[in-house]
């Protein structure tokens, strides 16, 4: 046994591994603590940056959400806006309408009486150029003619 090589090796490898064992096991233990540790806090930071990006997306969420209500309520307004503005635009419309209407009746008063004025204004110049034409020929001499002008005269203060 002490001269087989075979057992020389066994030895020489239990010998080493004592040795690793003894000297090796607490830096490769220590090592592979402080790799645990580091993996641990990469963990530890993960979770941690996981939930501050849970609570920004549940920020932005809610803002998103607050944001859709704000543009809900400017729509809201703006339609409610557009609709006032619509009917008060319809309203002025119909009361200009309702204005120029009136004015083309009053001018159309205005003429009608203008017209009738000087139909009336003429009729009078007629019947004064006729009754002094009829009286011409019925009466003769300085009598006819003083009642004639008297006459006129007469008839032009009574029809003006």
């Amino acid at each position: 046994m002490f001269s087989s090589p075979e057992f020389w090796v066994a030895v020489a490898f239990v010998i080493f591994v004592g040795l690793i064992v003894w000297k090796g096991l607490t830096p490769i233990l220590a090592a592979l603590d402080a790799r645990s540790n580091r993996i641990r806090q990469q963990i530890e930071e993960a979770r941690s940056l996981r939930a501050e990006a849970e609570r920004a997306l549940g920020e932005a969420n809610r803002k998103v959400r607050e944001a859709t209500r704000e543009t809900e309520g400017i729509l809201a307004q703006a339609r409610a806006e557009a609709e006032r503005l619509k009917r008060q635009s319809a309203e002025n419309l119909e009361a200009t309408l309702k204005r120029r209407e009136q004015n083309a009746l009053d001018k159309i008063a205005q003429a009608e009486t203008r017209a009738v004025d000087q139909v009336r204004a003429r009729a009078v110049e007629v019947a004064v150029a006729a009754t002094a034409r009829l009286l011409q020929e019925q009466m003769d001499g300085t009598r006819g003619d003083k009642l004639v002008e008297d006459s006129i005269a007469e008839v032009g203060r009574k029809l003006h």
